[in-house]
C-alpha cells in the first residue's frame, strides 16, 4: 500500500491511498467465505462452495464490491498510523478507481485534532458574580416546606383558586356519553389546570352539591378533537391551612428545634448549591476564554456528526414527552433552520473544549487507571439501568470503549483547569474545588426535599 497526506486545512487532510491487487487477496478471500455462507446453490453445502462457481452465479463483481467495502477501512487506518495522523470523526472516500486485476486507488478526507498552541493556565484569569444569598429565597424554601405539611379542611362556601374539590365528571358529544369520560369523586386543586380545560373556570363558584356545565375539546379516544359538554358536580370544598411559622413548625418539619436554626440550615444548602452553579460559571468562562487564546478551529466533518446527533436525540426526547419537533418550534415560536444554528453553534463550541482539553491532557501525561475507567463504566451503566459488564460488553461492540476513556481523561484535564486557572468572583473571593470539596464533607440535617441538592 502506498500513501499520500495532504492538507486541506488545520482540521482536514486528504489521504490518496493505492493498494495493488495482490495485496488484496485476504478481503477478496474473506469475501468469497462470507458470500458461501450467505447462498444456497443446488448440489453444495452451504459455506462449501467453489469461487468460480459463485463467480458464475453470484458474479465476480459482488465479490470485489465486497472485498473492497472491507479493505478500504482497513487501507485508511494503515494511513492514518503511517503518516501519525489524529483522526476525528468519519472519513469521506472519493475518486474511487478500482477493476479486476488492478490496484485499488481511492481518496479519503479526514478531520484531524489540530495543533493547538496552548496558554499557561494559571495566567488565565476568570471573574464570576458573587454569592449572593436573598432572604426571600429562603423563605421561599420554608414557603415549600409549609406547602408539604399543609392540611385541608372543610369549608361552607363557594371554591376558589387554591381550594381543593372533589368532583364528579360526565362527558358527552352530541348527546351520546363519551367512553371514559365519567369520574367520580376525584380531587382537584383549583387553579392548577391538571384536568380538563375549562375546568377551573367552571368549579369557581362553585359550593358544594353544585354543578355546572362547560365545553372542552377532547384529546383521546374515538371523540379526540371533537367539543365535548362536560358536566362537573362539586362534592366537597376543602381549602389549605397552612402550620403555624414558629419553632413547633421547625420541630415538624426538620431535626431542628428552632425556626432560627431551620432557616440557618436552609441557608447554608442554598449557599453550598450557588457555589457549585458559582464554579460552574467559572468553569464556563475558563474554557471559553481558552478557545478563545488558543484560536481553536472548529473540524467540520465532526462538528456536522455532532449536530446529526444532537437533533436526533432532542427529537427522540420529544417524542418520549408525546411531542413533535414541529409542535415544539411552534412552542419556542423558531424555525427549524433556527434550531439548527443553534445546534450547530453549541456542537461547535463543545467540540472546541474537546479538542482544548485533549491537548492539555496530552501535554500533561494525564493518564486514566483502571479503577477510575471501572468506576465511570459502573456509574454509566447504574443510570442505564444495567449490569456492569453488559453495559461494558455492549461498548465493545460499538467500538465506544475508548470513547469513555477519553471521556475520563478530559474530565481529569478539567480538574486541572479547575485547579490552576485564576477563578474569582467581583469582591476578590478565590474560588476552589477544594472548597466545595468541604463544603459538601459537612453534615447537615435532612428536611424536605432538600437532600440532594448537593452536586
Amino acid at each position: 500500500m502506498k500513501s499520500t497526506v495532504e492538507t486541506l486545512s488545520p482540521t482536514r487532510v486528504r489521504l490518496a491511498i493505492e493498494v495493488p491487487f495482490a495485496e488484496l487477496e485476504p478481503s477478496l478471500k474473506k469475501a468469497y467465505r462470507e458470500i458461501a455462507a450467505q447462498v444456497n446453490i443446488p448440489g453444495f453445502r452451504k459455506g462449501k462452495i467453489p469461487a468460480q462457481v459463485i463467480d458464475a452465479r453470484v458474479g465476480r463483481g459482488a465479490v470485489l464490491q465486497e472485498a473492497i467495502e472491507e479493505a478500504i477501512p482497513q487501507q485508511i487506518f494503515a494511513a492514518v498510523r503511517e503518516h501519525e495522523v489524529k483522526l476525528l470523526g468519519r472519513p469521506a472516500v472519493d475518486n474511487l478507481e478500482f477493476s479486476d486485476g488492478q490496484p485499488l486507488k481511492f481518496t479519503a478526507d479526514v478531520d484531524v485534532r489540530p495543533e493547538l498552541t496552548m496558554p499557561e493556565l494559571s495566567a488565565i484569569k476568570v471573574e464570576v458574580e458573587p454569592l449572593a444569598i436573598a432572604d426571600a429565597e429562603i423563605d421561599e424554601q420554608v414557603d415549600g416546606l409549609r406547602q408539604r405539611f399543609a392540611t385541608l379542611k372543610t369549608v361552607e362556601r363557594a371554591a376558589g383558586t387554591g381550594d381543593y374539590v372533589q368532583l364528579d365528571l360526565i362527558a358527552t358529544v352530541d348527546g351520546e356519553e363519551v367512553e371514559g369520560g365519567t369520574a367520580s369523586n376525584i380531587s382537584h386543586e383549583v387553579g392548577s389546570g391538571q384536568l380538563l380545560k375549562g375546568l377551573d373556570e367552571a368549579i369557581v363558584g362553585l359550593s358544594a352539591g353544585e354543578e355546572a356545565t362547560f365545553v372542552s375539546q377532547l384529546v383521546g379516544g374515538e371523540f379526540a378533537g371533537r367539543d365535548a359538554d362536560v358536566k362537573v358536580t362539586v362534592r366537597t370544598v376543602k381549602e389549605k391551612e397552612l402550620p403555624e411559622l414558629d419553632d413547633d413548625f421547625a420541630g415538624l418539619a426538620s431535626e431542628f428545634d428552632t425556626l432560627e436554626e431551620l432557616r440557618g440550615d436552609l441557608r447554608e444548602r442554598i449557599t453550598r448549591v450557588k457555589k457549585v452553579e458559582q464554579l460552574y460559571a467559572a468553569r464556563d468562562k475558563a474554557l471559553s476564554e481558552l478557545v478563545k487564546q488558543a484560536n481553536v478551529p472548529a473540524p467540520e466533518g465532526v462538528v456536522s456528526d455532532e449536530v446529526e446527533q444532537r437533533k436526533a436525540a432532542m427529537v427522540e426526547q420529544l417524542e418520549r414527552m408525546g411531542a413533535s419537533l414541529e409542535e415544539y418550534l411552534a412552542a419556542e415560536e423558531k424555525t427549524e433552520e433556527q434550531i439548527d444554528t443553534e445546534l450547530a453553534e453549541a456542537a461547535a463550541e463543545g467540540v472546541k473544549i474537546q479538542l482544548v482539553l485533549d491537548t492539555i491532557a496530552e501535554s500533561e501525561n494525564v493518564e486514566v487507571s483502571d479503577d477510575e475507567y471501572g468506576h465511570e463504566i459502573v456509574h454509566r451503566a447504574q443510570r442505564a439501568g444495567v449490569a456492569p459488564q453488559v453495559y461494558y460488553d455492549r461498548l465493545v461492540q460499538q467500538g465506544a470503549a475508548a470513547a469513555v476513556y477519553g471521556d475520563v481523561r478530559r474530565g481529569k484535564a478539567l480538574a486541572l483547569v479547575m485547579e490552576r486557572v485564576v477563578m474569582t468572583d467581583t469582591d476578590g473571593e478565590v474560588l476552589s474545588l477544594d472548597s466545595l470539596r468541604e463544603d459538601n464533607g459537612h453534615e447537615g440535617h435532612d428536611h424536605g426535599d432538600h437532600e440532594g441538592h448537593n452536586h
